[in-house]
């Protein structure tokens, strides 16, 4: 993608790997998740579900093989994929996972930051850095405040 295509307009980029200890898929999250797109938040470049055998062998799962108890219909991200998560990176999602767990990885643009984004490429700006603060150590970093005052 170059700038004459639409590199400008493009926010950033990230990925999660969400575990479902047990395999225990619910679907909780999913209207969330459609909401996010709905609201243009974020876009899905890519969703895929796979689980761990008691063998140790990942495979994919189908969004119809993960519905839950059937009352959200997953099959509305069903062929989300532009190709970027390969099969190398399933299989590294895969290695995180216990025998018997299950994982949903999730690669999506930030679209609300692409305005942003775009701004500071067309000044020649360079992201350095980038990370996030998990929520427990903020919660650990908060008590150790309330300890010390």
């Amino acid at each position: 993608m170059t700038r004459e295509n639409g590199l400008d307009e493009l926010g950033p980029i990230d990925y999660l790997v969400v575990q479902f200890p047990g395999s225990h898929l619910t679907g909780e999250g999913m209207p969330l998740l459609a909401d996010l797109v709905d609201r243009g938040i974020i876009r899905i470049l890519d969703l895929t579900f796979l689980t761990k055998g008691e063998d140790g062998a990942v495979r994919g799962l189908a969004l119809a093989d993960v519905t839950g108890d059937g009352s959200l219909d997953l099959t509305l991200f069903e062929g989300v994929s532009s190709g970027l998560l390969g099969e190398e990176d399933i299989s590294e999602a895969g290695t995180l996972l216990e025998p018997g767990d299950s994982a949903a990885v999730l690669l999506y643009e930030n679209l609300w930051a692409a305005p942003l984004a775009g701004a500071l490429r067309r000044a020649d700006a360079r992201m350095i850095a980038s990370g996030r603060v998990p929520v427990q150590h903020v919660v650990e970093a908060l008590d150790a405040l309330d300890a010390a005052a």
